[in-house]
């Protein structure tokens, strides 16, 4: 079985983890430091590292005070990470639709969406291209509110030349296994904002705090630290941030495969009758996380049960977080959001990971309009 996605790891990450086994720190060593300030050189921004995506998106919405009552906007087509970190501090969720295109979120949409009780707008870069930031900046600032920008999929990507997390008041990276980079599990938070990253690193670090000039406890020892609000154990370890700071030594690398494979799928799927690929805006240089196809909606599960019987591991990303029992039991329905419902409906993600050959892209494009035209031609009797 090709799977969908996988880890790109080699030997020179292998040797760099063992090195960290090898050290005096497994955990809260030198080696955090030192990846977070990697983040920073490659991206341009200030960066945080935790333990995971999930993790990165609840220390996002920790930083900017989110509470009971207020409302986040975000896409319903994305991984119900973005919205469960939120509603567990009692926000309320408030769903704005996509453009079909990118599976971004639209801002138009967004704006209609925003109330007195609003407090961010959360973008998130679907299959690794940047949402419409430029815009989304411009909504939030006259509306005095927080954007975030969910990049789990986009390490790697720009916008205009500025990588993403640039034009966001906080953005959070995923370091999943099968994500651009990979720490094993882990994630990141950049900000140009000190006073919020400050934020995000005491909320991800227990909220202990270790600064003499701010103890409020002061008849204590050398050892003394203390907590003026509650945080949470979000640390990500020196032997992954090992292999963290391996990776990203070859990130443009690795990025480089990913567009030999996106192209490779594009040259051999392009025009095909009933077949979608994905867009790219001409702004935007994306580091693929997926390469999503979308066919017709009454197609989309016999192609993908006989891709996968053929040993083509797709994936299907996502079902729109509205559809899952947690929101439907708040009330939404089916018929809520209907592009994101459509672009789910019809959409197939096609194996996309760096270690992946041409000539296996080649063999599963080759089956795939195989299995295409098999479709049309039942169709047609």
């Amino acid at each position: 079985m090709i799977p969908y996605g996988r880890q790109s790891i080699d030997d020179e990450d292998i040797a760099s983890v063992v090195e960290a086994l090898k050290s005096d720190f497994l955990t809260t060593g030198p080696l955090v430091e030192r990846f977070e300030n990697a983040i920073e050189e490659f991206t341009g921004i200030p960066a945080v590292v935790v333990s995971s995506g999930t993790a990165a998106l609840h220390c996002a919405y920790s930083a900017i005070g989110l509470t009971a009552g207020d409302e986040v906007i975000t896409p319903p087509l994305t991984f119900i990470a973005t919205q469960a970190t939120a509603a567990y501090f009692g926000a309320k969720i408030v769903f704005a639709d996509i453009k079909l295109k990118t599976g971004n979120i639209d801002p138009e949409l967004v704006a209609r969406a925003i109330t007195r009780r609003t407090k961010a707008i959360v973008a998130v870069d679907y299959a690794g291209h940047p949402a419409d930031l430029d815009v989304l900046r411009q909504i939030a600032d006259e509306k005095s509110l927080y954007l975030i920008e969910d990049a789990a999929h986009s390490f790697g990507s720009t916008h205009k030349g500025l990588h993403v997390g640039s034009v966001a008041d906080l953005a959070t990276f995923s370091f999943f296994p099968t994500k651009n980079i990979t720490t094993g599990e882990g994630g990141a938070i950049v900000s140009k904002d000190a006073k919020l990253l400050e934020k995000v690193r005491l909320f991800s670090r227990q909220g202990l705090v270790r600064n003499p000039s701010e103890f409020r406890v002061k008849d204590q020892g050398s050892w003394h630290q203390e907590v003026h609000e509650f945080g949470l154990n979000y640390r990500l370890p020196d032997i992954l941030c090992a292999l963290g700071i391996s990776q990203l030594s070859k990130a443009n690398q690795l990025k480089q495969k990913r567009k030999e494979i996106f192209d490779t799928y594009t040259s051999r799927l392009r025009g095909v009758n009933g077949l979608i690929l994905p867009h790219q805006e001409i702004d935007s240089d994306v580091n693929w996380h997926l390469y999503p196809i979308r066919v017709q909606p009454e197609a989309r599960m016999k192609i993908f049960n006989e891709l996968r019987r053929q040993g083509i591991g797709v994936q299907v990303n996502y079902m729109p977080a509205h559809w899952h029992p947690v929101f439907y039991d708040l009330g939404h329905r089916r018929g809520d959001f209907p592009l994101s419902e459509l672009f789910y409906e019809s959409e197939i993600s096609l194996p996309m990971y760096p270690n992946l050959e041409i000539d296996q892209v080649h063999a599963i494009a080759d089956k795939l309009l195989q299995i295409i035209d098999i479709y049309k031609n039942e169709r047609i009797k």
